[in-house]
């Protein structure tokens, strides 16, 4: 489906690109396309691995948590695509090396899609010289996948390289090991392919039933010296295959998607190396080299993925090797829905390289100059049917639309009476443009200032990522909006002081503040208040959290966008012992496994002192099992035991008798209970949901919590005057 959506902005270290032509790759996309079309059960079928995370997270939470969050992840649109080409027509801080109106190929995939407008990062583009166009210049990103599998097999001149599969990877390889130099065998199912890879250079191609007899006479009685196999098929023929006609220590290279059961006996006889190629090359996958430009230095690495990109287009520029062959459908953007029919199997005809192109394909400077204001927002209603703010409705913008957001805050806010959805913006102008259509959103945008600065909003809504948060919340407040922000209000001391610092230049005392601290506003947390509370003695509570890992490139571990787990996460569950205690905490101290290159100071303990004696544990797990309930809440106080696990059980304890209180299909954590408590404060001027100076010292504890586990000693928390 092809769908308007708002153009996305240059962010810093990144060019808007304006696309000519992009490539639809038959592999991966048509794998895409097939699974999308899938059933339910179909989609179970197919993938396995997540049907079990589904039951897993049912046993956990309850099935209907689990159903809506698996509906809510199967209904996000995946934009497809990631080799293009085309013109620079913005830039981002920061970005180096590249400007406007330079024309470029771009890949990786969330990057280099099918879209008029892309937003690409530093280290996924290379320049192109005037005599490569762009329909080739599209290919750059396939063609660095099968250079760099190329790479791995170190051929040499004069070697034999045997291709099996002659799709679009292999009929590459095919070019790149000839103008490598080497003589070239292909070898597939389909004769077009096989008179195709003649065209690209290969020296001889034939059918499979062919192969073993034509390789041997190839290779001079020997065998192979090279074989890449760049097949795209469930079975491990390709690599039976490539072990009968390889010579002895022959290399034998994956760079397609194809079973990878090997035959040990031939294998073994010969001693072949066997290698899976990893896309194209180092960089990929890793978010330091691809989102933050980190290259490797060059005499460590000679060939990233970058410099592959750049190796591509060479042997373009110079005649070396000719995409043009390979091209046998143009379709214009708007027709693309044709183009994935055809791939995925419901046409009968024959395809090899499929380009969707954008306007004009040679893109003149005069073209790539920065797309106006008005394309960053796309509205859904008519400026005739959008509606004033009004008294009696809190008129919402919200900032970021990711996966929190769609699965579980805007469901959570839709059925609120008093809040009408007006304005959403994200860097991603699909993901905003689904969250206006599937939420009724009046607008969707991909710049901020508009969401900010729109006199119909009251109300700001701030779910990006940590580090924008205090910087967003300023601005909001500045201009007149009440303010939700999830949590963490601040990832460092300094702009947590810059919030409240706005907070206390505000004249008008009803305008609000709100941090997403949802657990204590879950119906459990309610009746467990009511037990504890008003007793007068400090209490004893220990809050055990099994997180699960996360990757140590996660962006949540990258302590500049996400400030760590312990602030980033754990400040949850420091709120919710400061609202049992009704006080900000003292004191903290950390104490966490040693690291060794494992853990991302995840495996934490943590131990808080409130003003009236009370003491606090939060301990916060990554290495356990995650099919185990993630939350147990234990509290002493009075001859009172409470225990709260996992938001479903509540068990009350005193005078020798047990109360319990269940929640047996679905697990409820307050979001929505937040957010209303939020809208009647907004529309009754009553007093912020959670205390200003609660708010203040539980981000504080969270970040003074990673002082005191780095210092190994305990660190006091500052308190901070409020009226």
């Amino acid at each position: 489906m092809v769908v308007e959506v708002p153009t996305p902005i240059a962010q810093p270290g990144m060019a808007l690109v304006r696309t000519a032509a992009s490539l639809v790759s038959p592999g991966t996309e048509r794998m895409l396309v097939d699974f999308a079309g899938k059933s339910l059960l179909g989609k179970a079928r197919s993938r396995p691995d997540l049907a079990k995370q589904v039951i897993d997270k049912a046993r956990r939470e309850g099935i209907l948590t689990s159903i809506e969050a698996a509906f809510n992840r199967l209904d996000e649109p995946m934009p497809l695509g990631y080799s293009s080409a085309g013109t620079i027509c913005g830039v981002g801080a920061g970005l180096k090396g590249f400007k406007v109106g330079q024309r470029v190929a771009c890949a990786g995939g969330g990057y280099a899609v099918h879209a008029e407008y892309a937003l690409v990062p530093q280290n996924l583009l290379a320049a192109l010289p005037d005599n490569v166009s762009f329909d080739s210049a599209a290919f750059t990103t396939l063609g660095a996948i099968a250079l760099h599998g190329f790479r791995l097999s170190e051929a040499k001149v004069g070697e034999q390289v045997t291709v099996i599969g002659l799709g679009l990877i292999g009929l590459l390889s095919v070019a790149i090991a000839n103008a490598a130099g080497c003589r070239v065998l292909g070898i597939d199912l389909d004769p077009q392919r096989v008179s195709l890879a003649e065209q690209m250079g290969a020296k001889l191609a034939v059918s499979r039933e062919e192969a073993e007899t034509a390789a041997l006479g190839f290779s001079r009685g020997h065998g192979s010296d090279v074989l890449l196999i760049c097949a795209d098929t469930p079975s491990s023929d390709p690599v039976e295959l490539a072990g009968l006609i390889a010579r002895d220590r022959a290399k034998v290279v994956a760079t397609g998607a194809v079973g990878l059961e090997i035959p040990r006996k031939v294998y073994y006889e010969k001693e072949l190396s066997f290698i899976n190629s990893r896309s194209y090359g180092p960089g990929r996958y890793d978010p330091r080299y691809e989102e933050q430009a980190q290259d490797y230095p060059i005499g460590y690495v000679r060939w990233t993925e970058g410099r592959n990109l750049e190796s591509f287009i060479d042997l373009m520029a110079n005649d070396r090797l000719d995409v043009q062959p390979l091209i046998t459908h143009r379709y214009p953007v708007d027709q693309a829905p044709q183009a994935f029919q055809m791939i995925s199997g419901n046409t009968n005809q024959h395809y090899m390289g499929v380009l969707l192109t954008y306007a004009s394909l040679e893109t003149t400077k005069a073209e790539s100059a920065l797309p106006g204001i008005e394309q960053h927002t796309v509205h859904r209603l008519s400026r005739e049917q959008q509606t004033g703010p009004g008294q009696d409705k809190i008129h919402l913008g919200l900032l970021g639309v990711g996966n929190f957001a769609t699965a579980v805050m805007l469901p959570a806010v839709q059925s609120i009476e008093e809040i009408a959805f007006t304005g959403v913006a994200s860097a991603s102008g699909l993901s905003a443009q689904n969250a206006a259509n599937k939420y009724h959103f009046q607008y969707a945008t991909t710049d901020e200032t508009r969401i900010i600065a729109d006199k119909a909003i009251n109300t700001i809504a701030i779910l990006t990522r940590h580090n924008l948060h205090a910087q967003q919340v300023v601005a909001s407040l500045k201009a007149g909006k009440h303010v939700f922000c999830e949590k963490p209000l601040a990832i460092t001391s300094e702009t947590l002081d810059e919030v409240f610092n706005a907070l206390d230049e505000i004249h008008d005392q009803s305008q609000l503040l709100m941090v997403g601290f949802n657990r204590r506003f879950a119906p459990l947390s309610e009746k467990l208040e009511g037990f504890i509370g008003g007793l007068q003695l400090p209490l004893m509570a220990t809050y055990r959290v099994n997180a699960g890992p996360l990757p140590a490139s996660h962006w949540l571990n990258d302590l500049s966008q996400g400030g760590g787990r312990i602030i980033g996460e754990a400040c949850h569950f420091i709120d919710y012992l400061t609202f049992l205690t009704g006080q900000s905490p003292s004191a903290v101290t950390a104490f966490a496994l040693e690291n060794e290159g494992q853990f991302q100071e995840d495996n934490v303990h943590i131990t808080l002192t409130y003003p009236d004696g009370s003491v606090g544990s939060v301990i916060y797990v990554s290495s356990g099992d995650k099919s185990f309930p993630k939350e147990r809440l234990e509290v002493f106080s009075a001859g009172r035991i409470a225990v709260l696990d996992d938001f479903r059980k509540l068990e009350l304890v005193e005078n020798g008798k047990r109360r319990v209180h269940q929640s047996r299909l679905q697990q409820n954590k307050g979001h929505r209970a937040a957010w209303q408590a939020f809208a009647n404060a907004i529309v009754q001027a009553g007093r912020p949901p959670i205390p200003y100076d609660q708010l203040y010292g539980v981000t504080l504890a969270g970040i003074c919590a990673v002082q005191a586990l780095r210092s190994g000693s305990t660190v006091p928390i500052p308190g901070r005057k409020f009226a």
